[in-house]
């Protein structure tokens, strides 16, 4: 009975320590939260932590992302949103969905990302998509959770009209919304963690900062008292007001989260495709930013942290949007999540290794058809007429000297030859 006693006194004291110091346990969970935090239109000049661009906006939420979790500075999409999120949902190449270029449509029969981990997990997550859809092209009547997904609710089509005046679709129902559509995004996201019973995987998708150009809620930004926005005043303010207006609902949807939920998400945040050319920035030009496979168009922010990301500080691997299909299912716990053209990079949360050494982009407007490839040092863009142009990213980041246009050294042919084989292994 005495040793009993002893043992309750020693416990006793060791819990109510003089400091109370509190040790969060951040071992690894099986079943994490997982939060993808989708930007539209936030290329690279427009992110903190990136040399491109000069302007920037205060984004104190997203820049905890990127301090406390890994940057991805090599990391691809495609040029314009549609192809991007098909990449994603599918973990397939837009050649092989047929979604190449903006408003281009997901077939139904395509098994979506959420889809594929509800059967691969036996239903342990519970999967939502709030806010941008943009996979079903004009038709305003689609569900998304036709697809498989528990829950949907946002902004079907493309861009809206007007942030304070748009359609939202909500379980297959049509709304006219006159609130600020971020903060209805966030709201609703809330909403669904708060009811959740098991893990969840939340696709956030904000349609911000894509046009219209617009002023936000004085509270959300801080450029300043600017006007209403109209044709011919400088863009810069208020597309930098709308990423901040963002950063402030991401904050309030954090912090909406109870604290022991938070501390078991792992949070991905990227842009979708590079910054507008009204408002891109240098060393980009308006003619190589979005609607490019310039780097101004295609490389940009990715940042992850939360639960089981022990890395801190700049990757270099090279990813494409397509690895996200299996990565997010490897964080759900998906054995051999690796599938199609999609590759977990998982491993990169908590240790270097290495991952591809190719990476791959295209886009076909209906006009002009275009596909890339690059290896890390090389960069080659080919268009269907037969065009091509060869860059060396390593001392050209910003592919200012087409080295076709002179008799290539022998390095570099070699370096052509090998990125035009794996094309063909990629596109056959």
């Amino acid at each position: 009975m005495k040793n009993l006693c002893l043992c309750f006194l020693l416990l006793t004291f060791l819990a109510c320590s003089d400091d109370d110091e509190v040790v969060k346990d951040t071992t690894p969970s099986n079943t994490p939260n997982i939060l993808l935090i989708i930007a539209d239109d936030m290329g690279k000049d427009a992110t903190q932590g990136f040399l491109e661009g000069s302007i920037k906006p205060n984004t104190p939420n997203i820049d905890k992302f990127k301090n406390e979790g890994v940057v991805f500075n090599n990391f691809w999409v495609n040029p314009t949103c549609s192809p991007t999120r098909a990449s994603i949902i599918t973990g397939k190449y837009g050649y092989r969905t047929g979604v190449k270029w903006a408003n281009d449509a997901l077939a139904s029969s395509e098994k979506i990302l959420q889809k594929y981990i509800e059967e691969e997990s036996s239903k342990a997550y519970a999967t939502a998509v709030v806010g941008k859809w943009h996979l079903s092209g004009d038709n305003t009547s689609v569900n998304p959770e036709a697809f498989g997904l528990d829950y949907y609710a946002g902004l079907v089509r493309g861009a809206a009209q007007d942030y304070y005046q748009w359609q939202m679709t909500e379980d297959g129902v049509g709304s006219l919304q006159t609130t600020y559509i971020s903060t209805v995004f966030t709201d609703l996201a809330i909403d669904w963690i708060t009811t959740q019973t098991k893990p969840w995987f939340l696709w956030l998708a904000y349609n911000a900062p894509h046009t219209p150009f617009h002023v936000p809620p004085s509270e959300m930004h801080s450029q300043g008292n600017l006007p209403a926005y109209t044709n011919g005043l400088d863009p810069m303010p208020y597309y930098m007001a709308a990423i901040e207006a963002m950063d402030y609902q991401i904050g309030k949807l954090l912090a909406a989260i109870p604290e022991t939920e938070l501390d078991n998400t792992v949070i991905i945040f990227i842009g979708d495709n590079g910054t507008p050319n009204q408002v891109a920035q240098s060393p980009y030009t308006s003619a190589r930013a979005k609607g490019s496979l310039y780097q101004g168009g295609i490389n940009v922010p990715m940042f992850v942290a939360g639960n089981g990301v022990s890395r801190v500080g700049a990757d270099d691997n090279l990813i494409c949007s397509t690895d996200l299909f299996s990565t997010i299912a490897d964080l759900a716990g998906v054995s051999n999540p690796d599938r199609g053209d999609s590759k977990s990079f998982k491993t990169l949360l908590t240790q270097e290794a290495p991952h591809r050494d190719f990476q791959y982009s295209e886009m076909n407007d209906g006009t002009v058809d275009l596909w890339t490839i690059s290896n890390g040092e090389f960069k080659l863009i080919v268009n269907a007429n037969g065009a091509k142009e060869l860059y060396h990213l390593t001392n050209d980041p910003y592919e200012t000297n087409n080295l076709l246009n002179a008799t290539l050294q022998a390095n570099e042919a070699a370096a052509q030859a090998a990125l035009e084989a794996e094309l063909l292994i990629i596109r056959n």
